[in-house]
């Protein structure tokens, strides 16, 4: 069983749905993590992330999450309070990723130690960009993934050459620069 996971769900189409995805791209281009973790695109893939979810003993779940709150507010949530804030509302991936959850349950197989860092988006518009308020909560919320991390004892390094967050999106309009 592989050690641990940091998996981005979202829909970059869907305008600040997808930060969770730049942000899974932005840590995987400018960070070095020892002991090495997989980072793990999971889009808007939901129920068919299942055997990922059977692979790890820890996974990391970015996502954009429908709380009522300011936008751009930030939440760490463990796994097993997933179903009291709502998460079910933003896209299929979150229900499917919930599903997940519980068809493991029922499979009597052991749940992966897990939590959710949502950050709650402004616009769920289609356009494959973020709005001003997450381009400014960006580092907040990438500052808090290398914090949850350093609690779990992974060693994080900086890269030289940082890609910043506007290069990452044109690298997913214009993929095949």
């Amino acid at each position: 069983m592989k050690t641990f996971a940091l998996l981005g769900v979202g829909n970059i189409l869907e305008k600040d749905d997808g930060i969770a995805i730049y942000a899974t791209k932005f840590l995987e281009q400018n960070y070095t993590f020892s002991p090495q973790i997989d980072i793990i695109n999971g889009g808007i893939e939901g129920i068919n992330l299942l055997n990922l979810f059977m692979e790890y003993k820890e996974i990391l779940i970015l996502d954009a999450i429908e709380i009522n709150d300011k936008p751009g507010s930030i939440y760490h949530i463990p796994s097993e309070k997933l179903t009291g804030y709502g998460l079910n509302s933003g896209g299929a991936h979150e229900i499917g990723v919930l599903q997940c959850f519980d068809i493991l349950e029922l499979m009597g197989k052991e749940l992966p130690q897990s939590s959710v860092l949502g950050i709650i988006p402004v616009e769920i518009d289609v356009s494959i960009s973020l709005s001003q308020t997450l381009k400014k909560s960006f580092p907040i919320y990438i500052e808090t993934v290398i914090q949850i991390l350093q609690k779990k004892n992974i060693q994080i390094k900086k890269n030289k050459n940082e890609v910043s967050l506007e290069v990452i999106i044109e690298e997913f309009k214009n993929p095949t620069r």
